[in-house]
């Protein structure tokens, strides 16, 4: 709205930009991938070289 004060828009804008660092901090640090283990072990293989000079 043009009848607003600059000053507003200053403020909206900064709250607006706080909630949304908070919101994606929190979605960020919240999420916990499901990592099976039995899988895990199960894919990897370890190649044991034997060299020979």
């Amino acid at each position: 709205m043009p009848q607003m004060a600059p000053i507003n828009w200053l403020s909206l804008f900064i709250m607006f930009s706080i909630i949304f660092l908070i919101f994606n901090m929190m979605n960020y640090y919240f999420f916990t991938p499901i990592m099976p283990k039995s899988n895990l072990m199960k894919n990897i293989y370890i190649n044991s070289f034997n060299w020979k000079w």
